[in-house]
């Protein structure tokens, strides 16, 4: 099984990217932002650690931590961004790994998809066996918040701004998806990915099966 991580500014157009994928492929696909909510919850490892850090009122109603108004808080303040980064991350990184074991050890999947903007920042890097980068344009990205998330055009900037550059995501990342619209080109370009990688892993698994006949002569 192969571990990918599919990484991209925030408006690229990852959760149609993984929709596609699980078509294309047998894969397990994991989302870094769900797993983020389930360690925030009352009684999981980061929900006392937050509330002491950002004040009680960051929490709604039902004293579950609110995304909207903990959103609110750390995207105009680098530092307490940091802080946050810093309680959630860890967890988040260690459910990952336990549930790519548990799908190692199932045998049912050819691919497990991590998806997360942060990857790179958080260096899953080093688990990782590849990374792609979804990519679309600025102007696109844009469009599309605004017109899922009825994002303001500050709160875009914001966002952007606190995120890497397309030039940082294409030096980490072997692999680019173009994803500006246009689907039927979107899947093309994953299918020749997935394709390259299955010729490669035939290749590697031809060459222990060569080395292991030498070595028995």
């Amino acid at each position: 099984m192969k571990l990918i991580g599919i990484t991209g500014g925030v408006g690229a157009g990852k959760t149609e990217v993984l929709r596609l994928l699980k078509e294309l492929c047998r894969c397990r696909v994991l989302l870094a932002d769900e797993v983020g909510n389930e360690v925030k919850l009352p009684g999981q490892p980061c929900y006392e650690r937050l509330v002491e850090l950002l004040g009680r009122q960051v929490l709604a109603a039902d004293g579950t931590i609110d995304k909207k108004k903990m959103a609110g808080m750390i995207f105009s303040d680098p530092f307490l961004l940091d802080r946050v980064n810093d309680i959630i991350h860890p967890e988040v990184k260690r459910y990952i790994l336990e549930q790519v074991e548990c799908e190692r050890k199932k045998g049912e999947a050819d691919y497990f998809f991590l998806e997360a903007a942060l990857l790179i920042e958080c260096g899953y890097e080093a688990i990782l066996d590849e990374l792609w980068y979804i990519h679309a344009d600025e102007p696109v990205r844009a469009a599309r918040l605004k017109e899922s998330r009825g994002y303001s055009e500050e709160k875009i900037r914001q966002i952007f701004e606190s995120q890497l550059s397309e030039a940082d995501f294409r030096a980490h990342c072997g692999v680019v998806i173009e994803n500006n619209g246009d689907l039927q080109e979107t899947r093309r370009q994953l299918e020749a990915a997935l394709h390259r990688n299955r010729a490669l892993h035939q290749n590697a698994e031809d060459f222990r099966q060569q080395d292991k006949g030498e070595k028995r002569l």
